[in-house]
């Protein structure tokens, strides 16, 4: 879900996680990353439309990914 709203944008969107940071365009970056909840990841957008896919991004965050609370 993550990779796919990504990669509406053109800006470069990379994921860091203790220290070890992937692309967030890659579905195998982001597995590799196994995120688990509650973890603290730094999200890092760059280029013309950064600021849409940031509030993109953290909007599936914030709603949870869809899941049923």
């Amino acid at each position: 879900m993550i990779v796919r709203e990504a990669s509406r944008f053109a800006s470069d969107f990379f994921i860091e996680k203790d220290g070890y940071e992937i692309n967030g365009k890659s579905i195998i970056g982001v597995m590799t990353l196994a995120a688990e909840q509650g973890a603290e990841l730094v999200l890092l957008f760059e280029g013309d439309d950064e600021v849409a896919a940031a509030d993109a991004i953290a909007a599936l965050f914030e709603e949870g990914f869809g899941e049923v609370k």
